[in-house]
């Protein structure tokens, strides 16, 4: 369950300090999604520029420069890589042809090791599975619609992606993850988070708040460039591999079953419907909807069980 967040001064109205301001309270409200580690993205002086620690946001130092006017940031919960190995962290930075990007992942994926073995992917340390969408995207050498919809379509399980390249242009990859963009007119900034929960009460603490605000929607199986002036363009991919896949097995007891696992039990306990609630709040990090968890409850699985394949992968 990790937080995708950012900002961009499309209109170049706010000083080095403001941005720093924003994203600072932005960051750490981020928190909600993730400790384990803070990354931020950002061109200054021709160079696209990556800051990453295995520290929560309120423990990393937000400076950016005068002339960077998009930021991509990312707070992560760890799921698969570990975050006290720096690498491992988001962003993670590209080389499309001969352009740069940083890519930032909310999500989890399951057939990241079958990419590299189908696409024949260069051996790299980083362990976290989003990294597989920064080298298929290396892989087709070049950014565009064209390549991050094949890179989205390759892709089982649950994702939004940001994508900063090197060019100032932010592209959105919009999975079944939630992502809240929002246009503030009048100053020429976008702001976006995770969750619009998340972006509110950053809201909160900052005098945008009293700014004219603009919702810009963004759908599951959306691509989204915003250029460097503001404007923004669209397309689409394929999202079919974000659903079905994943939720075979919780449709069916018979799987589980024959992992060993408790199966369906007319004997189950009754489930505590507190700890139900927050199981279901963390699982779209892991690719799974509310709906699936649902599920299992009703053929009697219980929610040890269900904790245990989410971080285990087994029952």
């Amino acid at each position: 369950m990790c937080c995708l967040f950012g900002m961009a001064d499309y209109g170049h109205a706010l000083s080095a300090k403001r941005k720093g301001q924003i994203l600072t309270v932005l960051a750490t409200e981020c928190e909600a999604r993730g400790t384990d580690a803070t990354g931020i993205a950002y061109n200054s002086h021709g160079r696209l520029r990556i800051y990453k620690k295995p520290v929560p946001a309120h423990q990393l130092r937000i400076i950016v420069p005068p002339d960077a006017s998009v930021i991509m940031g990312h707070t992560r919960m760890t799921t698969q890589g570990n975050a006290k190995r720096n690498y491992n962290n988001h962003p993670f930075r590209g080389v499309a042809g001969q352009l740069p990007f940083a890519l930032a992942h909310n999500g989890i994926l399951r057939n990241d090791e079958l990419l590299k073995r189908q696409f024949k992917l260069p051996h790299s340390k980083i362990q976290t599975d989003s990294y597989v969408a920064a080298q298929l995207l290396e892989k087709k050498g070049q950014l565009n619609f064209d390549t991050l919809r094949f890179m989205a379509e390759q892709l089982e399980g649950s994702f939004a992606m940001t994508v900063l390249d090197g060019a100032d242009n932010l592209w959105i990859v919009k999975g079944d993850n939630p992502l809240c963009l929002l246009d503030f007119p009048r100053l020429g900034i976008y702001l976006y988070a995770s969750t619009e929960e998340i972006l509110r009460r950053a809201l909160d603490k900052l005098w945008l708040r009293q700014e004219k605000q603009i919702h810009v929607p963004a759908d599951c199986g959306e691509l989204l460039r915003l250029f460097p002036d503001g404007t923004i363009s669209r397309s689409t991919f394929d999202d079919k591999n974000l659903f079905l896949p994943w939720y075979g097995g919780f449709y069916d007891a018979a799987p589980f079953s024959k992992r060993g696992g408790s199966g369906v039990s007319c004997d189950a306990s009754p489930w505590d419907a507190e700890y139900l609630e927050e199981i279901k709040d963390v699982a779209s990090a892991f690719g799974y909807a509310p709906e699936a968890i649902d599920s299992l409850a009703r053929q009697g699985f219980t929610p040890e069980d269900i904790e245990e394949f989410l971080y285990c992968g087994e029952l």
